[in-house]
């Protein structure tokens, strides 16, 4: 049994316009399940209904075979966490105070801190490898340490499924590598089920056992990253024309892009980079 499951989703931000159609996707407990596709396809959309902050226009989300929508929302916290494309937290809170933050759903007003509230923060502290930063403001942190407390946050609440909106936007590429290690060990160490939106297809490929990709609010791939990521799929879902290879030190396929053959009057590139087009006039 999926551990999170989608059935025929139609999903929409105003009555009678539907981002996404038709919905069906499955998650396996210890999967990582990554969305792809270009803006406005419905990644992000998708991500929210799975976690509940947006109603369904037609459709069933099922979390551990039971209707989301009729769990408590104590009940869905301590099984899924989410954490959104860009958080934010008040300005005097510590790493330590954001991380406990996530104890919450676990906690009972009535009741004092208990002993494995305190592990589990620790836990979530040392997995993110933030002990040394532990005291720290959270405005004083840099993108990618700030990025990995909000993941000790995610943490602490000890869900079985993290859902993640774009986990490496405005990232330089070292700090997106430890975060993309951190949750593919996250994953490996403790069964943890992920659903991420990620924009570089190469870390998509990298990381996840399974890609799927939107187009037009559609599902118009599902699979293992060496099946989806095709010329014939990055042509017709990204509009780019590139070549698809073999990462020998990874395994995993490798895309690099050549020119976009989009035909929106900006000029069609001549394969050179520059993408200047024959004259300027598309």
């Amino acid at each position: 049994m999926a551990t999170l499951l989608a059935e025929h989703l139609t999903l929409g931000y105003r009555r009678g316009a539907s981002v996404v159609r038709d919905l069906v996707l499955d998650v396996a407990q210890g999967e990582i399940v990554t969305l792809v596709g270009p803006n406005g396809s419905g990644k992000s959309t998708i991500l929210r209904a799975l976690a509940r902050l947006l109603p369904v226009q037609e459709g069933v989300v099922y979390l551990d075979g039971k209707m989301i929508h009729r769990m408590s929302t104590r009940k869905v916290a301590q099984t899924l966490a989410i954490l959104p494309q860009d958080p934010t937290a008040p300005d005097d809170l510590t790493v330590r105070d954001l991380v406990t933050r996530g104890r919450f759903a676990r906690q009972a007003w009535w009741r004092a801190v208990r002993r494995q509230d305190s592990d589990a923060v620790e836990w979530a502290i040392h997995m993110t490898g933030l002990e040394t930063l532990s005291e720290r403001l959270i405005q004083t942190l840099s993108g990618g340490e700030r990025q990995r407390a909000w993941i000790a946050l995610a943490l602490a609440q000890e869900p079985r499924v993290l859902l993640l909106d774009e986990p490496t936007t405005f990232l330089d590429i070292s700090h997106q590598l430890d975060i993309m290690a951190l949750l593919q060990t996250l994953n490996a160490d403790n069964d943890l089920s992920i659903v991420m939106v990620l924009h570089d297809l190469n870390q998509a490929a990298r990381f996840s056992h399974r890609l799927v990709v939107l187009h037009d609010g559609e599902i118009y791939a599902s699979g293992p990253p060496a099946e989806v990521l095709t010329d014939a799929m990055l042509r017709e879902v990204f509009q780019v024309e590139g070549v698809v290879g073999h990462d020998p030190h990874t395994s995993t396929p490798v895309f690099t892009p050549l020119q976009s053959v989009r035909r929106n009057g900006l000029g069609h590139g001549n394969g050179n980079g520059n993408g200047s087009g024959h004259n300027g006039s598309g």
